[in-house]
């Protein structure tokens, strides 16, 4: 295992404001600033997780929420600095920090850079001034602009930036302005997705008015050749990069790679031992709760006369053998290239000989074809994903 890519996940739970459609483990602040703290609950949640990682090197590490930006750039250098005397670090580390470009104030990308961050995801979304209040966002398109200077300034010239489309009453060209003015701003990758209604969200019980499905894909096939004369290539069903701006830590996830998650409701992949124990985990999703959880595993291991299993906070368990292969296709076929079979068997501990059966159907129905060393999904494949994605199931 001390060879394979490991990447590190830390979530900060807190937001000015609850968006109408985040369905993720967001908690409205009620101060002005979160308290910081919390770090020394990240600290101790990864001493908890770092037995199981010994003698590996972190690769990338991201910092997502909620709105991590909301934390001083003094934190994040406490915390980084913290990591690193426990685990090895790659010296060319991906480390990602998601922003809010209205939480951003004079100087501080030029904090967060002295502090170890190296790229950064600003949270744009759109910008338009209505479709932004629809949505929720504290921000301005004005408030992006200027953010996005502050990057430069910083020289965190890789950034991406989030764009939403099929938005409340959007209309083809509006939607198409939003690509053009993102592709303007230099980023070195764009996140490009269509807005859902996930269940639990006030969008969900309050529907708005969006685009009809057809209209949804035209915005989506137009805005993707804005994408692709602009330099910046689909490698991911929502993801386009410049050359060589591809984002490490998604990567990892995509390719089925291993990943501590430290924070209110991060979630974690551990291989241990392949295939029978591939370890998934889940920490505490209320903060309240994972501070609570997280100080009894932490006295647990500091009994000496404690024995058994090792100490944790939250949920965790081994993932089937036989579930396997759906959990690798559910990730790698969102993948333009798709997969290589070596990686296939290295991150699964599986031979792909035994799914044969399985590869040659979907070749059949034209949802997947054979690549150099490995397998990609077809266009056909891409725009039926859930489809080719449900042929994997055990």
């Amino acid at each position: 295992m001390r060879d394979s890519p490991l990447a590190l996940y830390v979530h900060m739970p807190w937001c000015v404001r609850k968006c109408p459609y985040c369905d993720f483990n967001s908690h409205q602040l009620k101060t002005g600033r979160p308290d910081a703290s919390y770090i020394d609950v990240l600290i101790r949640d990864f001493d908890l997780e770092a037995p199981r990682v010994r003698g590996r090197r972190i690769d990338s590490v991201f910092f997502g929420g909620g709105t991590p930006s909301l934390f001083a750039p003094a934190d994040f250098a406490r915390l980084i600095g913290a990591l690193k005397q426990r685990i090895e670090f790659a010296n060319d580390a991906e480390i990602t920090l998601e922003a809010n470009p209205g939480t951003i104030e004079r100087g501080r990308f030029q904090g967060y850079a002295e502090a170890g961050i190296n790229r950064v995801s600003l949270g744009a979304q759109s910008f338009d001034a209505n479709a932004l209040k629809a949505l929720g966002r504290i921000h301005s398109a004005d408030d992006t602009h200027r953010a996005v200077e502050e990057l430069v300034a910083a020289k965190l010239g890789n950034f991406n930036l989030d764009l939403m489309y099929a938005l409340p009453q959007q209309s083809l060209e509006q939607a198409l302005d939003d690509v053009r003015i993102a592709c303007s701003l230099g980023a070195s990758h764009i996140s490009y997705y269509q807005l859902t209604l996930e269940p639990g969200t006030v969008f969900h019980s309050q529907p708005p008015a969006l685009p009809d499905e057809d209209a949804a894909w035209q915005i989506q096939l137009a805005g993707q050749k804005i994408l692709a004369d602009c330099g910046y290539a689909q490698y991911e069903v929502s993801a386009y990069a410049k050359q060589g701006a591809q984002c490490r830590h998604n990567l990892n996830y995509w390719l089925f790679g291993d990943y501590v998650g430290i924070g209110a409701g991060a979630h974690g992949k551990v291989s241990i031992n392949k295939p029978e124990k591939i370890l998934r985990t889940v920490k505490p999703k209320q903060p309240r709760e994972y501070q609570t959880e997280l100080n009894r595993a932490a006295l647990t291991a500091g009994d000496q006369h404690v024995a058994g299993s090792q100490p944790f906070a939250g949920d965790q368990h081994y993932i089937a053998v036989a579930d396997l292969p759906f959990e690798f296709m559910l990730n790698a076929l969102r993948l333009n290239d798709g997969f290589d079979s070596d990686c296939y068997q290295a991150r699964t501990g599986l031979p792909l000989q035994n799914l044969d059966e399985k590869l040659a159907r979907a070749e059949d129905r034209g949802l997947l074809e054979a690549a150099a060393s490995g397998w990609r999904p077809t266009e056909l494949g891409r725009r039926f994903l859930n489809d080719l994605q449900a042929s994997f199931l055990a």
